[in-house]
């Protein structure tokens, strides 16, 4: 018999499908389209491990299954390839970003090709290719060029905030901007310095400079992302972050916020996700006080979502690096006050918000005047506050906050009831910050908090103290990083105003320079190129962040080789957004967010024709590793092995899982692994062998439970690692890997290809007619996986699989109009195997090009019933017998059964009872 030999058949169908360009980017045609897309990888030196292929498996089992479906499917790849890993190894190597980061990708292409993935390489995106990035760049300018119009609800070119200013000056715009602009008439406009112009229109652009509070880095000499920052310490190489204000380029996406937030509605996304955006967004609605500083010509403005709790105001809270904690920190409490401030910078954000349990502050020295009462109200400083949310300040309501009360109880503060009634008690563990009623609140007496909000927020108005006022938690995005791996920012200097570059001048590439670090004197390392200039006057030496090209990349992909502009118009229309998308909830608030931002943006400008970039999302869960625990002597080069841990004092160890299998340890293999292990002794267990612990972990390189998806593959083949991923349980679900299941995996794709070959070893299908019986169980495969790839429950359908196989080999079924239309069901998930045997079954096309077998509704409905026989309560026999016999023909064929018959050896039943289609029970 031919064996199954899927080493060469992965290797020759792979060549087959790269000479002959069968997955080459589809054209634009009549048949329905469907867009399909994996969040790209960022290329790193340490590969794939088996964990990685998961999502990309699932994505490409639905492309190949929507092209049988006769859709035109794209299904592309590329790479997220700025970053700052490459960076960090430039630096530390002199080897350029660029060098690093292609055999990096050549690497991951390697791995991805082995796995059988139908990409079209060709047609494949990197973030850090010029002819890429120029469009990014293009995007910027746009973004530089633009200002958000809050009467339209929507970007409009900055030349229409120009004329407005040319012919009415400041009054009737509504726009989004960073701080209240002064009024002005048309006339000062026209009179104004170009400088001061410039000023004006980056207080409105939605790309812009501006002083903000940024994560800065100083081992990394580079502002990080709140992503990038974990317990204050930078994800990559854990060095110290502090909160530093800088300016920087900022994307204004606060413009955006009400319709990210409303347009998650339409979404096809996993909740969680949606949910962890709603919180990010933070939108509210409330108020904005002004509290009156004593002795000081300022105010402190605070907003509020519960006005109604004016009244228990026993202090104003302030950011540590709000702008007016210097003026007003009196000379007593300066040094305490820079010492809190120097504390807090080295914190990040993400810290300061999820520290609930620790309080600490300092007190400024000031007092403000309560708005409605004029008692003084003490001025504190704490790092609950964050600088960029809101205004930056708080009203210390303790009887109504609980992190308020936390805090008035830790420093002594008055502590006022201003709600009565049940569930009102702030100590108590039923509290209700909106139940009861107000009280010890002058006008606001007796009233239920909804109405009290309410009659604040008009004496508010009233009494000109403040103004109603909508808020989000999100921020700006900085889009400015002091690094050299990234796309250089198209904005050069003229007499220190910024300007973007032309057009014709795009792309701006990355210069060549000496070192990739920062300069001796903290400046970028562009700062480091010769004449870095545009026509004599500096350019920007800050460079974009990661996520900038990963916020467009699905645009490019339907046109990726286009020299003129992002993507042919047309094909955008035609591909449009993209149908799935498959990839990590981590990015829920960075990458996705961005995206959506970008998207809507590009709408308004009349680029693209939809405002959402992918309207169906799935989460695939992680595989986790499967650790394996050797148990070393404390102080001693001794391993005991696991059943004997108990009688030792050891410590536990991991072991590379390359070195054991089925919990045993090679101890040859374990004394080659490392130096300091070569003259290791062991105390083993049963039969002499060495066992080990095994734990479920996160695959990771520092526990050694890292599998690589080629060792996988040189074993058992491609389409048994496809198989085994997905059958390992659901996509969205987490899931430990194993090699023990691998197998048999493995044993069913042999006896799947046996089933082609007869008794010889000879390629053979029967031409007969094929059974009621093979069809039943083909149909209902076809129908079963079909349905199970459109929700993607892949792990159900490879047991579709086994049942089908097992069926069919009960029937000794070898008919050709059976076993090629499951060939074609299966070869989304076994493409190799599939391409063989269809080869070999005559056909000169691959079976990618063939369309899924048509479900006959024939042969999904039983016509029999399957009757268990139960004698005196314990099943004995099962009958598959027809559905249109009644009762007492059912008791008939029962009763004549030989099995049954010999169970009952002669006596006869007192009764029989036969539940129709169900079961049949025998009383003796």
């Amino acid at each position: 018999m031919a064996e199954y030999n899927p080493a060469e058949l992965d290797k020759k169908w792979q060549a087959y499908w790269k000479t002959n360009h069968t997955f080459a980017k589809p054209e634009v045609s009549e048949k329905p389209k469907f867009y399909i897309l994996d969040m790209f990888p960022y290329p790193s030196g340490a590969g794939l491990h088996v964990g990685h292929p998961l999502g990309y498996i699932a994505t490409d089992i639905v492309a190949r299954h929507k092209r049988q479906k006769g859709y035109n499917v794209l299904h592309p790849m590329g790479f997220d390839a700025f970053g700052l890993p490459a960076e960090q190894y430039a630096i530390e190597t002199g080897q350029h970003p660029a060098t690093t980061t292609a055999q990096n990708i050549a690497k991951y292409i390697g791995q991805l090709d082995r796995v059988g993935l139908a990409y079209d390489w060709e047609s494949q995106v990197q973030t850090c290719e010029p002819e890429y990035y120029k469009y990014t760049q293009q995007i910027f300018i746009e973004l530089f060029n633009h200002y958000y119009d809050e009467a339209l609800d929507k970007a409009l070119p900055i030349s229409t905030l120009e004329a407005h200013f040319a012919s009415y000056g400041s009054e009737g715009i509504r726009a989004t901007c960073t701080e209240a602009q002064q009024a002005f008439g048309a006339s000062d406009w026209l009179e104004m310095e170009e400088q001061a112009k410039s000023g004006v229109l980056l207080n409105y652009r939605l790309a812009f400079l501006s002083e903000a509070f940024v994560n800065w880095c100083p081992a990394l000499g580079s502002v990080l992302a709140n992503d990038e920052v974990k317990d204050g310490y930078s994800i990559r190489g854990s060095h110290p972050v502090e909160r530093k204000k800088m300016r920087q380029w900022m994307l204004r996406i606060t413009a955006y916020a009400h319709r990210l937030l409303t347009g998650l509605d339409e979404l096809q996304w996993p909740e969680a996700v949606k949910e962890m955006q709603r919180n990010w967004i933070g939108f509210s609605h409330g108020a904005e006080l002004d509290f009156i500083i004593q002795g000081h010509d300022l105010a402190i403005k605070v907003f509020t979502t519960r006005v109604d709790t004016i009244y228990g105001v026993s202090c104003l809270v302030l950011a540590p690096e709000h702008e007016l904690v210097h003026k007003l920190t009196t000379l007593e409490h300066k040094a305490e006050v820079e010492d809190y401030i120097a504390a807090t910078a080295a914190r990040s954000e993400l810290d300061r918000k999820a520290d609930v349990k620790r309080v600490s502050g300092a007190f400024t020295g000031s007092y403000a005047l309560h708005p409605f009462s004029g008692d003084l109200v003490p001025i504190w400083i704490a790092d609950y506050v964050l600088a960029g949310y809101g205004t930056g300040a708080v009203m210390g309501v303790p009887s109504s906050d609980t992190r308020d009360y936390a805090f008035a109880q830790h420093f002594n503060l008055p502590i006022l009831p201003i709600l009565e009634g049940p569930n009102t008690d702030i100590a108590g563990e039923d509290f209700d910050p909106k139940a009861g009623t107000l009280c010890n609140s002058d006008f606001l007496d007796g009233l239920d908090v909804p109405t009290g909000i309410e009659k604040a927020l008009e004496a508010i108005e009233a009494k000109k103290l403040g103004t109603r006022k909508v808020q989000y938690r999100m921020r700006d995005a900085v889009f400015g990083r002091q690094r050299y791996w990234g796309e250089p920012i198209p904005i050069y200097y003229e007499h220190e105003i910024p300007k973007v570059l032309p057009l014709s001048e795009l792309p701006l590439v990355l210069p060549s320079i000496d070192a990739f670090k920062p300069t001796e004197t903290g400046e970028p390392p562009l700062a480091r190129a010769e004449h870095w200039e545009y026509k004599g006057c500096p350019l920007e030496t800050t460079t974009m962040p990661g996520w900038a090209g990963s916020s467009w990349y699905f645009l490019r992909y339907p046109d990726p080789h286009n020299a003129f502009a992002m993507a042919d118009v047309s094909l955008l229309e035609y591909w449009n957004e993209v149908d799935l998308y498959v990839g990590g909830a981590e990015h829920a608030t960075g990458h996705l967010l961005y995206s959506r931002f970008w998207t809507k943006f590009l709408f308004d400008i009349g680029k693209i024709s939809f405002q959402e970039p992918f309207r169906r999302m799935v989460n695939q869960g992680m595989i986790q590793g499967r650790s394996s625990i050797a148990y070393k002597l404390k102080d001693r080069n001794t391993f005991v092995s696991a059943e004997l841990k108990g009688e030792y004092d050891v410590v536990p160890t991991h072991v590379d899982v390359s070195l054991v299998e089925d919990d045993v340890l090679d101890r040859t293999k374990f004394a080659a692994w490392r130096p300091d292990l070569a003259n290791a002794e062991f105390i083993v267990g049963q039969a002499g062998l060495f066992r080990c612990d095994s734990q479920v972990e996160k695959m990771s390189k520092s526990l050694y439970n890292v599998v690589n998806p080629d060792v996988v593959v040189d074993k058992y083949g491609a389409d048994t690692l496809r198989l085994y991923e997905m059958f390992l349980g659901p996509l969205e679900l987490s899931k430990p890997w194993s090699m023990q299941g691998i197998e048999g995996v493995s044993k069913f794709l042999r006896r799947f290809y046996k089933q082609f070959f007869d008794g010889h070893g000879k390629f053979a299908l029967s031409a007969d007619a094929p059974m009621v019986a093979e069809l039943k169980v083909l149909h209902r495969t076809l129908q079963k996986v079909a349905d199970d790839i459109e929700r993607l429950q892949f792990n159900t359908a490879v047991s579709t699989f086994m049942i089908c196989l097992n069926g069919l080999q009960d029937l000794k079924c070898t008919k050709r109009s059976v076993l090629e239309p499951l060939l074609i069901a299966i070869s989304p998930f076994a493409p190799h195997l599939a391409e063989e045997l269809w080869s070999q079954a005559g056909h000169a096309d691959s079976i990618a090009n063939a369309s899924y077998p048509a479900v006959l509704p024939q042969y999904l409905e039983d016509d029999t019933a399957l009757y268990p026989v139960s004698i005196n309560g314990k099943t004995r026999v099962k009958l598959d017998l027809p559905k249109e016999l009644s009762i007492h023909q059912v008791q008939e064929e029962v009763m004549a059964n030989a099995d049954v018959l010999r169970y009952l050896e002669g006596k006869e039943p007192k009764k029989v009872i036969v539940v129709l289609h169900k079961i049949v029970n025998i009383v003796v």
